[in-house]
């Protein structure tokens, strides 16, 4: 640490003293380069202090009483204005220069303070979301759906409960997801979603998908739309993501939840429309499924102006496309409704 520039050299009458017994002398004070000197009147060296160390002992006051430590025995008095001044803008600037660890401390902790924030915040929720979905075993998210089922079911109205359509659901479900655990499908007569997958393996669907199409390829379509969407967004965490975090620590650390989430968010689910599936995504489902894309795309745009894809790489294109279900079948998913 130097000496300001426009002090350097700067010189003063003072008086000093070595130890408590000796008697104060006068001296000549030059502030150097990072020093301060004391000499007698003939030049001769009497003190050479450090001026990062020099301590003030009476803040404030005139004359300025001056220390090169704390605890030192060595005392200087000044009372020239120009040399005090120097003096202190001197010693502010070197105590502003100097690390302040307890300063350092109070950043670390308001740093650390705000990361946890934006952890509890942003990372916390998902995270216990997650953790919950990943550990909710089979049963309890068949309970969840049914749960909702019946929720819906308030609002809604109750599901169609023809035999012969439930048992032509069965094999449309068999048809569409394939024989390895298919989704039980239950159908709505009111006016729904088109489809909604349900914690637990369940989908409801909308009679007018049987009702207002002269083929099963459309309501088969809608079904392989809603097998996507499920398979991006898992129905637990929707439902959770929807209740919120004191319903999803409940949740994972008692295994229950209450009915007025579950309501909540089955009104939540009617409330919205179907939103759009991956196209590709979809096209690979009817491939699979050897289903042709375009009843299904023509369902969803008469014009085919916004389903062109679906029309043009159906998968079934130039091929015999295997039935989806039987003409009897048909006719009674069309009429589940109306026994």
């Amino acid at each position: 640490m130097t000496a300001l520039k426009e002090y350097r050299r700067l010189e003063a009458i003072g008086l000093w003293r070595e130890t408590v017994e000796d008697q104060r002398r006068e001296v000549i004070v030059s502030l150097g380069d990072a020093s301060l000197v004391m000499s007698s009147a003939s030049g001769s060296a009497l003190g050479h202090w450090s001026l990062p160390a020099v301590e003030r002992l009476n803040p404030g006051k005139v004359p300025a009483l001056y220390a090169p430590a704390a605890d030192s025995a060595e005392e200087l008095e000044l009372s020239d204005p120009e040399m005090i001044e120097a003096i202190e803008r001197i010693r502010s600037a070197i105590a502003r220069s100097r690390p302040r660890p307890g300063r350092l401390r109070v950043y670390l902790s308001a740093g650390f303070a705000v990361i946890a924030l934006l952890l509890g915040i942003f990372w916390l929720p998902d995270a216990l979301i997650r953790q919950t979905v990943s550990l909710l075993p089979p049963a309890k998210r068949l309970e969840i759906g049914h749960q909702l089922l019946g929720e819906i079911a308030v609002i809604a109205g109750r599901p169609c409960g023809g035999a012969g359509g439930r048992a032509a659901l069965l094999r449309m479900a068999s048809r569409t997801y394939g024989t390895d655990a298919p989704p039980q499908i239950v159908m709505f007569p009111e006016t729904i979603p088109d489809t909604l997958t349900l914690p637990g393996n369940i989908v409801i669907a909308s009679a007018d998908l049987a009702e207002d199409f002269e083929t099963p390829e459309v309501f088969a379509g809608y079904l392989l739309a809603e097998r996507v969407r499920a398979n991006v967004h898992d129905p637990v965490e929707s439902l959770l993501r929807h209740a919120g975090l004191g319903v999803t620590f409940r949740l994972l650390t008692t295994g229950e939840i209450a009915s007025d989430p579950i309501h909540a968010h089955a009104a939540d689910l009617l409330s919205h429309e179907t939103p759009r599936t991956d196209e590709a995504a979809l096209l690979d489902r009817f491939a699979e499924a050897r289903i042709s894309s375009q009843p299904y795309a023509f369902a969803r745009d008469v014009s085919g102006e916004t389903v062109l894809g679906l029309i043009e790489a159906d998968p079934m294109r130039g091929q015999q496309a295997d039935p989806v279900l039987s003409d009897g079948d048909w006719v009674s998913l069309q009429e589940i409704c109306a026994d």
